[in-house]
This record gives structure tokens, sequence and C-alpha cells, in this order.
């Protein structure tokens, strides 16, 4: 997962220069810069931008356009952080199983703004087989207009049934992408249907199981501090129920 030993080399004699440098990154994959991470000022992930890359990457690194991208996937410090290839079990991958602190987190993303959530609100209890309504206030509480990425983690805490790693981690149920001017405020809903409410047993069944859960939404996973923390941007959660008995959902 590291950069090529030229490349690591190349990036530290140009910061090594003491003149201010952001770091882009073209590649398919996740990296594990972590020199880059506590040495560099800023961090561009451009993934392969195709041939119109050098004109996006141009328009963020000048301030023509106020980046809103969030990671898809984990950022391991180290390949020895994930379980060998030959080991085709989820334990230990991606942010729904992995339980060590990544570089970056799943849902990471920085922005020339900054973003406020306040007033989620969610019931307290539903019955297995409703749907679950929510909503939330966003607010662009700086002065760039920008895009937020608002996810929302489903996580169960004692939901009867659940599997061990469903138990104890999230996993992302809804997003949307909304564009906010600078001083603007919305209320954001979200509805989510029994099916993504539901959980994946060791037989196979797709099931919502009775129990306790929590609804996490904001522009970035919640627990995560230091250098993992996405700090322009902010997330709230709420405890909710689920009563009844079992439902199982296609």
């Amino acid at each position: 997962l590291d950069l090529p030993r030229a490349q690591e080399d190349l990036l530290r004699k140009v910061a090594a220069l003491g003149k201010p440098v952001v770091l882009v990154l073209m590649n398919g994959s996740a990296l594990a810069v972590n020199w880059a991470r506590d040495h560099v000022p800023a961090i561009v992930e451009a993934w392969y931008p195709g041939q119109a890359g050098g004109d996006a990457i141009a328009d963020v690194l000048f301030g023509d356009y106020n980046p809103g991208g969030r990671l898809p996937v984990t950022f391991y410090r180290s390949a020895s952080q994930v379980p060998p290839f030959t080991d085709y079990g989820m334990t230990g991958r991606t942010y729904r199983y992995f339980q060590g602190e990544p570089l970056y987190p799943f849902g990471y993303g920085l922005s020339y703004t900054t973003f406020t959530y306040r007033n989620l609100h969610s019931p307290g209890e539903i019955q297995a087989g409703d749907t679950l309504k929510l909503a939330v206030d966003v607010e662009n509480s700086g002065k760039v207009d920008g895009e937020e990425v608002v996810e929302l983690y489903l996580a169960a805490a004692g939901a009867a049934g659940a599997p061990p790693p469903q138990a104890s981690l999230r996993s992302l149920r809804a997003f949307q992408r909304i564009a906010l001017r600078a001083g603007e405020k919305r209320t954001l809903p979200f509805s989510l249907a029994p099916s993504e409410l539901a959980f994946v047993r060791s037989d196979g069944r797709r099931m919502v199981q009775p129990g306790a859960y929590t609804i996490s939404v904001g522009g970035k996973q919640p627990g995560f501090t230091g250098a993992q923390d996405a700090s322009t941007t902010a997330v709230t959660t709420v405890a909710f129920r689920i009563a009844g008995a079992a439902r199982e959902v296609e």
C-alpha cells in the first residue's frame, strides 16, 4: 500500500524545502501515505480523473471549486492491518468489520467551508416491518458555498439475533449530496424502508430484528478523533428501538 520508494523520497525532499506543498494522489485504490498525512499540509485524492483531470485538479487547488468528495474505501495504515488475500472472510475488512485505527476512514472528506448538524428527529420506537422516517438540519456554517455529502449510518446495539460484527459496527444505509450557499440551512428528510433496516443472518435470511439501534447522520462516520476526524463537518446520533417480532424482508 506504500508509495514507490522513488516517489516517497521525492515527496520528502520537496517537503523539506519549507514551501507550501499539496500532494495530489492519482491511484486506483487505498494508499498508506502515513508520512504525508503527518508532514504535508494538504492531500488531494484525484483517483484516475481522465482527460479533464488536470482542469478539475487546478480548479480545486486554486479555489475555483470547493471539493466535496468522500472516500469510498478505508485507507489503512499498512497491509498488515487486513487479513491475507487467501482469507475470503469479511472479518477485519472494510469500514463495517475493521476494528483497528485506519489512516483515513471510509466516508472521510474535507471542504473549504464548514457544515453543522442539528435537530436529528427520529421516533423513539417503531414496529418491525415499519418504515423509519428521520429529518436533520444541515447548515453551511462557513463563508464559502459548497456541497456536502450527508451520510446515514445504522448500528445495532443489542438487536436480538444480529451477528456480533454487525452488532458492534455500523453500516451506511443512505446518503444525499446537497449544495448549500454560505450561511444556508436546510432540513433534510430520510426514509429507511424495512429492507434498509435489516441484517443478514448466518442462515442467509434478511431479517428486521427487534432491539436497540442507533442512527448517525453527518458528513462523516461517528467515533473518530484526531487526524481520522474530518474537521470541516460534523455528525449527530440518535437512539431508537425496533419492537415486535422479527420480520423477514426481501
